[in-house]
């Protein structure tokens, strides 16, 4: 999205400006207002107004960075001239967005130290979220983002498919087979395919697939065998500053006859999945793309209408997390810096936008049992609305 948009939308929200604080790039918008992360080591305010063109103040020993970036830049040498020079910045304006949440309501938007907000509203002016620009300018994915997720998430449903293969294939010779085993081939097809992934794969056998962040190594880890359940999610990337993860979970059962308990708690799952994306697109007919029609759906819409469909269902004490996170360019990790679907954990109320994707991941966890969940990605295209990029499960996997 460029900050042409950005800036419309500051017009319309009566922001006068937009402050981006950031000290050690501990703030990811930085980097994307940068192109990428810079080596920072001092404190750095970019101010972009509603109107005029963007400020930058950094210390004079980070400007070569800033330099080298092709960056404009003014810069400061004592705390008390880079006081003075953030008063000038914002001295015009009178309403700023900042990565601020009120009541610390969405972590991910509340980036900037408490300490940093008492100055900047010291200066006399008022301080709202910019939960919103972050999703228009640093959460949107842009081409090479979208170019990037199209590779990775048809690499990802390709492998998926690939590992419950090599595990029927490791059963049907071996009569069972690890989790351990089945992870570490997951990580050579990343190899093969040229994407990079953080960390995982989760590959999950009964019990641990209740276990939401549940992670086999070379030490602990569990046998699979026929009869049992299994959960495998996994997330890899183009690597890049700009390029946005596939992130996909599905289940199986290494059988042929899928016993009654699994296959109900998954039809309670798909059915949350797919409610969950007739909200998103519902919501995007209603407002007309956000365009003045009705009210944008919200983060915490989406996420009650797929939890309503697992408490209907008699699982509302099987649910451990939100129903989705955000998906968004960078490089830390799979969870973006937009809207999550989640009213559980957090409430909330950021707006569904075009151009900016998330995953829809609604899962039911019976402990020492198995858990289900099942994850999808979409990407809220500016003319069609939200689309599912990947294939979407509909049958548990029937492994071996």
């Amino acid at each position: 999205m460029c900050m042409m948009h950005v800036r419309e939308h500051m017009r319309d929200q009566r922001i006068d400006a937009w402050l981006v604080f950031d000290f050690r790039n501990n703030n990811p918008v930085m980097a994307r207002l940068m192109g990428g992360v810079l080596h920072l080591t001092r404190r750095v305010f970019w101010l972009q107004p509603a109107q005029e063109e963007p400020t930058l103040l950094c210390h004079f020993i980070d400007e070569a960075a800033f330099k080298k970036a092709g960056q404009k830049y003014v810069t400061y040498g004592t705390w008390q001239e880079m006081q003075r020079k953030v008063a000038e910045m914002v001295g015009p304006y009178r309403r700023l967005a900042m990565e601020y949440s009120a009541g610390g309501a969405l972590p991910t938007a509340g980036i900037v130290d408490a300490g940093t907000m008492e100055f900047v509203r010291s200066l006399g002016v008022e301080v709202v979220s910019s939960a919103d620009l972050i999703q228009l300018y640093a959460a949107a994915w842009g081409e090479e983002g979208l170019r990037s997720h199209m590779k990775a998430i048809g690499d990802c449903d390709r492998i998926m498919q690939e590992a419950f293969g090599f595990l029927g294939a490791r059963l049907k010779a071996a009569g069972s087979a690890s989790e351990y085993e089945v992870q570490q081939f997951i990580r050579e097809q990343y190899v093969t395919a040229g994407i990079v992934t953080d960390s995982g794969p989760i590959v999950a056998v009964n019990g641990n697939g209740a276990d939401c962040h549940y992670e086999p190594d070379e030490k602990m880890h569990s046998i699979i065998k026929p009869g049992d359940w299994v959960l495998i999610d996994h997330w890899a990337k183009v690597a890049g500053e700009n390029t946005v993860y596939g992130d996909i979970t599905w289940t199986g059962y290494c059988g042929k006859d899928v016993p009654a308990k699994q296959m109900e708690v998954f039809r309670a799952v798909v059915g949350a999945r797919d409610a969950a994306i007739l909200a998103a697109q519902k919501g995007w007919e209603r407002a007309k793309g956000g365009g003045g029609g009705g009210k944008p759906v919200e983060g915490w819409e989406l996420d009650d209408a797929a939890r309503g469909v697992i408490i209907k269902a008699g699982f509302e004490k099987q649910i451990k997390h939100r129903t989705g996170h955000s998906l968004s360019p960078g490089t830390k990790g799979a969870h973006g810096i937009g809207m999550n679907l989640d009213n559980m954990e957090t409430h909330d109320t950021r707006r569904m936008m075009a151009g900016t994707g998330f995953t829809i991941e609604p899962g039911v966890y019976l402990d020492g049992q198995f858990g289900v969940r099942s994850e999808v990605n979409v990407f809220v295209d500016p003319v069609k609305g939200p689309v599912v990029t990947g294939v979407v499960q509909r049958e548990p996997v029937l492994i071996g």
